[in-house]
């Protein structure tokens, strides 16, 4: 009897397993180049389905919740989740435990502050005010119905025209600011002594201003001007009815002794007409006449520092000729005239700062002391040494000339 052959018969499953080993490499190759790890295949395990079936499902996106987990492949047990420990206790997906969706809050947009809306300087009721003002001044201006002093002062004519014209300059052009207003009495005659600069006297005119303006009282301030002034066509009836008068002893006494604030420039036109190097450096303050003049009124004598005066017209030269022919103490050249024409007399806004010193009192002393020279040139030198130093601290804290 002749021994069977056990020929092999080829069934699915047989066929079918070399085509899934190489599918299987395939897909490991594939999932090597994208970064993903796979498990190995299982072997020894047959399967019904199609080659195609084994090719890699695409990576699903982590979601915030787990999802359900899907139907096992040929009717297996759905695997236990793996456990993945987190340090510190946390918990999140692939750990066993699910996370609560996270809540997002959207806080309501805050809108940012407003600044509050300035008031209008000038209400309703201050232009009517300020309009009846002028009115009643033009009636009277008509009908004669004002008051003139002895000297020629007309208040209504100063608070009405003068100042009008000088407070654009005091407060947005020179943007003054005073220290030591409370030095200043508020009744009763005083002398204020002040440093004179600036080419043009714009100084004494701003110190007008601040007194005038900001003085707990509202003092008008009596300067004592130079004779040039009151030769001068129109110039010289404005300087009256302004409050100004010719500095002479007579004139000083009856104004303090009628207990006017008096105000004097002993430089005169050393002071105000110096060069731009000898800037702040006080010039001689004459013979003390106006010491001998508080003296025998028995006022307190106010030492007045002003900074800024200096740089409005930079004095760099002096043409005497010019100055001779005109009857002038000096023809002024600075940085802008004569070199702009009419421009030139635009000043520069430099910052300006206007102290009043403490009161230097002088009712201690006889009528006869008034005549003693020694006496009257030590205050004077005390004056003008006060005045001097409060220039160099005003000048130290100051870090620039035209922003202060």
């Amino acid at each position: 009897m002749t021994e069977a052959r056990v020929i092999p018969l080829h069934t699915e499953s047989n066929r079918t397993e070399p085509a899934r080993k190489q599918a299987a490499r395939k897909s490991r190759a594939q999932a090597a180049r994208s970064g993903v790890r796979r498990e190995p295949a299982r072997t020894g395990v047959r399967s019904s389905m199609s080659t195609t079936s084994s090719a890699p499902a695409p990576a699903q996106q982590p979601s915030p919740v787990p999802a359900q987990a899907s139907a096992p492949r040929n009717g297996a047990p759905p695997s236990a989740p793996r456990s993945i420990p987190l340090p510190g206790g946390i918990t999140g997906p692939g750990t066993g435990e699910e996370l609560s969706p996270v809540r997002v809050v959207r806080r309501p947009a805050v809108a940012p502050e407003q600044p509050e809306p300035v008031p209008a300087q000038t209400t309703a009721s201050e232009l009517e005010e300020k309009l009846a003002s002028l009115l009643g001044f033009l009636r009277r201006r008509l009908t004669g119905d004002y008051h003139v002093d002895e000297f020629g002062f007309d208040s209504e004519f100063a608070d009405h025209i003068v100042m009008p014209l000088l407070r654009p300059l005091y407060e947005h052009w020179f943007r003054v600011e005073t220290i030591g207003m409370s030095n200043v009495p508020t009744t009763g005659g005083a002398l204020l002594v002040a440093n004179h600069s600036g080419t043009l006297p714009v100084d004494a005119m701003m110190t007008t201003v601040a007194l005038r303006d900001h003085h707990p009282t509202g003092r008008h301030l009596r300067m004592l001007g130079a004779d040039l002034l009151f030769r001068t066509p129109m110039l010289g009836s404005i300087s009256r009815k302004a409050g100004h008068t010719l500095a002479c002893n007579p004139d000083a006494e009856r104004l303090l002794n009628s207990d006017e604030l008096v105000g004097v420039w002993p430089e005169g036109y050393k002071g105000v007409g110096k060069p731009f190097k000898d800037r702040y450096k006080l010039q001689r303050f004459g013979r003390g006449g106006f010491v001998s003049a508080a003296m025998r009124a028995g006022v307190p004598i106010i030492p007045c520092s002003i900074v800024g005066a200096e740089e409005i017209y930079p004095l760099i030269g002096d043409l005497k000729p010019l100055a001779r022919l005109f009857g002038l103490p000096y023809f002024p050249i600075t940085p802008t005239f004569p070199l702009l024409g009419p421009l030139g007399a635009v000043p520069l806004p430099s910052k300006w700062y206007i102290e009043f010193g403490e009161p230097i009192r002088t009712d201690r002393y006889t009528a006869a002391e008034a005549d003693d020279p020694m006496l009257v040139f030590n205050i004077t030198d005390q004056v003008r040494e006060t005045i001097q130093q409060t220039l160099y601290r005003l000048l130290s804290q100051r870090r620039n000339a035209f922003t202060g």
